[in-house]
């Protein structure tokens, strides 16, 4: 089996890969790079004390569960560009990546042109890190705790369309509290995900559920990338839920209608 992915560099990014790579004959992937050193460094987040703060944070969550950044296993190929530069590389650029059985996008910049309409013919499968439709957009698992829902942690997996997150819906996938803090938590969700999609891969599966429409208008939240200020990480970070108030929630607030797979 062959299987191309478009990707970035950090640790969960790569275990994906690595994972993909214990069910595949040859894994492609274009990998968008971004510092390894958020909030530190300017890039694709600005630099500052409290988004260091934050971003130290997340990634201390994500070397917990996907360790650090490594080298691939040898059946893993990768064409590392500019997080932003995808859709200005050339067709013949993307040879072997266009020859493959299973496509798959996560946490790749937006993607258009023939690109995207070469990827929506192949039925290529993105991973949305957030319950679709109730939240949209960027970082939705922040948002979703920040507006103190953690019922709504997670993950969609559907079918890549030329609009942001609205191709049609596969499966939802959340994960499970353990008493985690808040940064484990949301990063648990994206190892569940990416374990659930190469499973279903590895079994045949992963087309078996019909395709669902998204109901945009259970829509909660719609964010972008620049909602995400200094201000409102600094918020987050002096009053984010303990385990407590977490699993409180969890047991009585509102939850999200889920589609299993």
């Amino acid at each position: 089996m062959k299987i191309t992915v478009f990707t970035s560099n950090q640790p969960r990014h790569l275990a994906y890969l690595e994972k993909l790579s214990g069910i595949a004959e040859r894994v492609t992937a274009v990998v968008e790079c971004t510092t390894v050193a958020p909030g530190q460094v300017a890039d694709f987040y600005s630099q500052s004390g409290v988004m260091g703060a934050y971003f130290s944070s997340v990634m201390k969550a994500e070397r917990k569960i996907f360790g650090r950044s490594r080298f691939l296993p040898k059946n893993v190929q990768m064409l590392p560009i500019r997080m932003g530069d995808l859709n200005l590389v050339a067709r013949e650029s993307l040879t072997e990546v266009l020859d493959s059985d299973v496509y798959l996008v996560f946490g790749a910049s937006y993607i258009k042109g023939w690109l995207i309409e070469e990827l929506v013919t192949n039925r290529a499968i993105n991973i949305h890190m957030g319950l679709s439709p109730y939240y949209r957009g960027a970082a939705c698992n922040f948002w979703a705790m920040y507006d103190r829902r953690p019922a709504f942690v997670g993950a969609t997996v559907h079918l890549l369309s030329p609009g942001l997150d609205s191709g049609q819906m596969l499966f939802h996938v959340r994960p499970e509290f353990n008493g985690q803090n808040t940064f484990d938590f949301t990063m648990e969700a994206v190892e569940k995900v990416q374990s659930r999609i190469v499973e279903k891969i590895a079994a045949g599966t992963i087309f078996e559920n019909s395709p669902v429409q998204q109901d945009m208008s259970k829509q909660l939240r719609y964010s972008r990338n620049a909602d995400f200020t200094d201000e409102i990480a600094s918020t987050f970070l002096s009053q984010q839920m303990d385990p407590a108030e977490i699993q409180d929630l969890l047991q009585g607030g509102v939850s999200p209608e889920i589609l299993h797979g």
